[in-house]
């Protein structure tokens, strides 16, 4: 038996800017957890989540990383992103497997556009969202610009759940506290305790006539995170809450918001499945409407996924990893049913199943074998070469042909030509980069056959250079780099005609031939046209192919 049960997970993606401190606030909630003794820090390369060699020396984040922990009777699955925008599809990817995304923001420099596009493709999806400022001690921090930044350009939705206090060294509740007996430095407890009450109760009616009727005194715990988890999940609700990751102030309060607040994986928005003959391929972002895929073909219909983990087994695998060490890696997340060692699942409409051998739960670069893992959680299996990003596992027939909706990726606008400095090495190199673009679903590559030319295509400078680097660090495949060359084609642009006579004579049987050619222009894309205008035969049939060719 599991040690918990689908209600007490916990599942959030940690995403935003570059530099707004996500990966050492994780690092705070894991230290507050008791997952680990002590937190790490990102300049000194010590984290959970930063364990690549590549972030270490570049004090980025360039990949997602899973942590999974039981603290105050609950599993928990944090996802930490990347925050620079050429990693943005593996971002997105992350955001798609939980039901809550806490859009973290720096205090000095507010809401950007970044984070704006991440809220909005959360409230998309269907997830549930929560705004954590964070760094609210630094020097020059105006908290209530801050704020009306995010009134602005989301409206009223957008409460605080709790206030900092005792300059910004500490944090107070403001949703299950009425008042206290700390100042605040913005607002009151008690103006910001009302406006969030008055907020969540208006969304449910039972609980709006209990609350007018008895006060709020007489709602009961319950009623009241029912009325919340509505709240968010219809999105008529954005909470904000303070942080310092660095202090710690605030990562406490944050905590108690994950265990007490947010939605288990039987409470969110159900993911969008849908039923029909093929896999929709992913729109990029600027062709989806509403941050979505395109639409879905008519022979499609929408099934519905249970959080139940008695019911067949339905998962989705959201991140492909080649670990050196452990092989091919696939993590997903199990939406309804139960997936033990030793189960037989099949992979998308696949007729052979494969069997379990291991099955994983994962802390940064840990990977713990565990015996089985329930609706709602996250897990990973090794070693299966046969899965793939964005494939559905099932254990029945019955779900054969079931789809995730397809994310609106990052249309990959940047482009290189690629060549092994060593010859012989081209199906190396071809396998490498296969296994890197397994692992970042905005990472192509593509074979231009006209120019005999390899080109990878990826969101940015960054993000080939990260990528060209993995290749010679995890591959040892070294490359010629190039701009990528355009294939030039010439046309006909007028019309003219040709004729020319071939005489010769040396001796014997001489030669003699005539040619008349016109030529036109064709509408642009009509393609090659040849007529055949002689008469009586003078050039006998079995040459016009020739002819036409040129040869």
């Amino acid at each position: 038996m599991p040690r918990f049960s689908t209600s007490s997970i916990r599942n959030l993606c940690v995403v935003g800017n570059t530099g707004v401190g996500k990966t050492t606030l994780v690092e705070a909630l894991l230290k507050h957890s008791g997952a680990i003794a002590l937190s790490g820090s990102v300049e000194k390369g010590s984290t959970v989540s930063d364990f690549d060699s590549q972030e270490k020396v570049r004090l980025h984040s360039l990949n997602t990383s899973v942590m999974s922990f039981d603290a105050s009777d609950m599993h928990f699955n944090v996802i930490d992103t990347p925050g620079l925008a050429d990693f943005r599809g593996t971002t997105l990817s992350a955001m798609a497997a939980v039901e809550t995304v806490a859009v973290v923001l720096d205090a000095q420099a507010g809401l950007d556009a970044n984070a704006l596009k991440l809220l909005e493709r959360a409230h998309a999806r269907g997830n549930e969202r929560v705004i954590i400022i964070n760094r609210i001690d630094a020097d020059g921090v105006k908290l209530e610009a801050v704020m009306a930044q995010l009134t602005d350009a989301l409206g009223g939705i957008c409460l605080p759940l709790n206030l900092p206090s005792r300059g910004m060294t500490r944090v107070v509740d403001c949703f299950f506290t009425a008042d206290s007996k700390f100042g605040t430095e913005i607002s009151s407890v008690k103006v910001a305790h009302q406006q969030i009450i008055d907020q969540v109760v208006e969304v449910n009616p039972t609980v709006m006539e209990h609350y007018l009727e008895e006060g709020e005194a007489k709602l009961s715990t319950s009623e009241l995170h029912d009325a919340f988890e509505q709240c968010l999940r219809e999105g008529h609700l954005i909470p904000v809450l303070f942080t310092s990751a660095r202090t710690g102030a605030g990562v406490a309060e944050l905590f108690d918001v994950l265990v007490r607040l947010l939605p288990n994986p039987a409470e969110g928005n159900p993911p969008p499945f849908f039923k029909g003959p093929s896999k929709l391929s992913a729109a990029s972002e600027g062709d989806a409407s509403e941050g979505d895929a395109s639409e879905r073909p008519e022979q499609s219909v929408s099934v519905q996924i249970q959080a139940d983990a008695h019911q067949h087994v339905v998962a989705h695998v959201f991140k492909v990893v080649n670990d050196a060490f452990v092989g091919k890696m696939c993590i997903f997340r199990i939406y309804q049913g139960t997936v033990k060692r030793d189960t037989q699942l099949f992979i998308g409409d696949g007729k052979k199943p494969f069997k379990i051998g291991h099955l994983y739960k994962l802390f940064g670069a840990k990977h713990v074998e565990i015996d089985e893992g329930i609706a709602g959680d996250i897990c990973a299996v090794a070693k299966i070469d046969d899965i793939h990003y964005g494939d559905v596992l099932h254990d029945s027939h019955d779900e054969d042909h079931w789809h995730l909706m397809p994310l609106a990726l990052p249309k990959a606008m940047f482009g290189l030509s690629v060549q092994p400095i060593s010859r012989g090495h081209e199906q190396k190199l071809s396998s490498a980069l296969q296994k890197l673009a397994e692992e970042d679903p905005s990472f192509h590559i593509e074979h231009h056959v006209e120019l005999n030319e390899t080109v990878l295509l990826g969101l940015g400078d960054l993000h080939l250079k990260v990528m060209l680097e993995r290749l010679k660090a995890r591959f040892q495949v070294e490359v010629k780099t190039a701009p990528p060359r355009i294939a030039y084609r010439e046309t006909i642009s007028l019309e003219a005609e040709g004729h020319h006579r071939h005489k010769k004579q040396t001796g014997g049987a001489g030669q003699f031939g005539e040619v008349s050619l016109r030529v036109r222009p064709l509408a642009r894309g009509e393609g090659f046209r040849f007529v055949d205008a002689t008469r009586g035969g003078t050039i006998p049939h079995n040459f016009m192919p020739a002819v036409e060719k040129g040869d």
